[in-house]
């Protein structure tokens, strides 16, 4: 079991002096490497510091193997003169940020629980404390989804309409509920809580089952939409007896898993027109006169590829409209749909509903399945897709399983995939996945209420780039380097002056500086 002790001099010296803590590193034989965690050593960021004006900081990781490496500089006066200068433009103001964050799934709590309670501490605080990379969304599946053991919903009593039998499973009370209710006290701002069904129960259902192609009965503003639309607030209700109030829920997930032929776990179907109806006729109404008015709905939670269709269906009907709030949008087919085509059409087209990411995870593909320790080409796909939507229009980015075991799981139909943090319960150990720093470079530094602001470069790179402006005026640059070269660059703030940088071959950085 790895200690302080164990971390080579300079490092502990570092850890000593009062910086953050790095990375313990550990090679599963992958592109790069993990960091691993125990119950009494685990690396950090630390709390976040702005720079003194005329200075700026630098946040590193790379597949050479750093992690959010700190690093300061002085902000210049004159030009270095390099080829490449990214030019601060404030005249273009886009979409101010909601937030970062992972899902509070049946299996992440079972893999979190797994750990010992220091332990779980430790990977709790690196999502969620001040000192790590300060998640502010989670989603948390309303009933069981793929990633539990069984398949359950809250009123599984054939015929209950009036939901006489509603109740919250174990899963929820001994589970997700206390872990984000630790999570909520490790934050420093409230958790945007958000909730998202698989499946109605199966007596609700076309196909009298959780799983496989099937749609709630009859039409929309029958008693099984009804009773269904309550089931939502009957949810709500229940995690506001724990103090735990959600942000927003999404009006099914993945909507068009239930119109597919044997399906293969919990989904629910809706065509667009029906998702309207629905929304229109039981669900907005139902949320609306509830005590949980003020949460936001989101239609869609499905692959960008169906907007703008989606939200033209939907969103030019009044009657649904009024109750929407915005877009959620999953990942998993983005290289196959340009986002000027879907995001950006759906954002002109529909200015006033925001768009924001609500699912994504690696090793979902049958050609690269399952967990791969230590992948940097994976951690390139999230911030290359973190980047390409917040530069058409996004407001949020969620990760899917906050926590994982070393086969990917568990997952009751054997769906297994990656997750920022793989947990090794026999060593009472967990590895943060390449990926879980490639969210931290955002999750981190912009805070929601950052806007995104126009940045442009002066000749064309393999540099990816986005740029905000925090809250507290100060401002900050991501940039990805996914080729094989170093790239010098200097960003100009007319503002403040020049930072010169430089991009190492594959790696992330975050560049943050005053602008008062």
């Amino acid at each position: 079991m790895l200690s302080l002790l164990a971390l080579p001099l300079a490092a502990a010296l570092a850890v000593a002096a009062g910086g953050g803590a790095p990375c313990v590193p550990r090679s599963f034989g992958g592109s790069s490497v993990v960091c691993e965690c125990n119950a009494t050593y685990c690396d950090a960021p630390g709390r976040l510091v702005l720079p003194a004006p005329g200075q700026y900081l630098a946040f590193l990781s790379s597949r050479a193997g750093s992690r959010l490496l700190p690093s300061q500089g002085a902000v210049k006066n004159t030009s270095s003169g390099t080829a490449l200068r990214l030019t601060v433009d404030l005249s273009k103001r886009f979409q101010r940020v909601r937030g970062f964050g992972g899902a509070m799934t049946d299996a992440a709590a079972m893999n979190i629980l797994s750990l010992s309670p220091s332990t779980q501490d430790q990977l709790l605080k690196a999502y969620f404390s001040p000192e790590g990379v300060e998640y502010t969304v989670v989603r948390v599946p309303m009933a069981s989804c793929d990633f539990s053991v069984r398949q359950y919903t809250y009123a599984d009593t054939p015929e209950d309409f009036l939901l006489h039998n509603f109740s919250l499973a174990v899963e929820d009370t001994r589970m997700k509920i206390p872990l984000l209710q630790r999570a909520q006290a490790l934050s420093s701002r409230p958790l945007s809580l958000m909730a998202s069904p698989w499946s109605a129960p199966a007596w609700m259902k076309t196909n009298d089952a959780l799983s496989g192609k099937g749609t709630l009965k009859g039409e929309p503003g029958n008693r099984y939409h009804q009773t269904w639309a309550q089931y939502y607030v009957r949810f709500l209700d229940a995690y506001s007896a724990y103090n735990l109030s959600f942000w927003a829920v999404t009006a099914e997930n993945e909507p068009t898993a239930g119109l597919m032929t044997n399906y293969s776990f919990q989904s629910l179907g809706f065509t667009a027109p029906r998702q309207r109806d629905f929304i229109a006729r039981d669900l907005g109404p139902a949320l609306a006169a509830s005590r949980h008015a003020g949460t936001n709905l989101l239609i869609l939670d499905d692959n960008r590829l169906l907007l703008p269709y989606w939200a033209k269906v939907v969103l030019s009907d009044l009657h649904a409209a009024r109750y929407v709030h915005g877009i959620a949008v999953h990942w998993y087919l983005d290289r196959l749909v340009p986002p000027g085509i879907s995001l950006d059409t759906t954002q002109h087209l529909f200015p006033e509903y925001y768009l924001f990411g609500s699912e994504a995870c690696a090793g979902f593909e049958p050609w690269d399945r399952g967990v791969r320790l230590g992948s940097w080409e994976r951690a390139e796909s999230y911030s290359w897709d973190i980047l390409q939507d917040l530069n058409h229009y996004v407001t949020g980015w969620t990760d899917w399983n906050l926590a994982l075991d070393r086969g990917g799981g568990p997952n009751w139909v054997k769906n297994f995939v990656d997750s920022t943090i793989i947990v090794d319960a026999s060593r009472d150990v967990f590895y943060k996945q390449p990926t879980f720093y490639s969210m931290a470079h955002f999750s981190k530094f912009l805070v929601p209420g950052s806007q995104r602001v126009g940045v442009s470069p002066s000749a064309d790179s393999a540099l990816q780039v986005s740029m905000f402006l925090r809250p507290d005026g100060a401002a900050a640059l991501i940039i990805l380097n996914r080729g094989e070269e170093e790239l010098q660059f200097e960003v100009w703030d007319p503002a403040v002056g020049y930072i010169p940088s430089v991009a190492p071959p594959h790696s992330i950085q975050t560049l943050l500086w005053r602008r008062d």
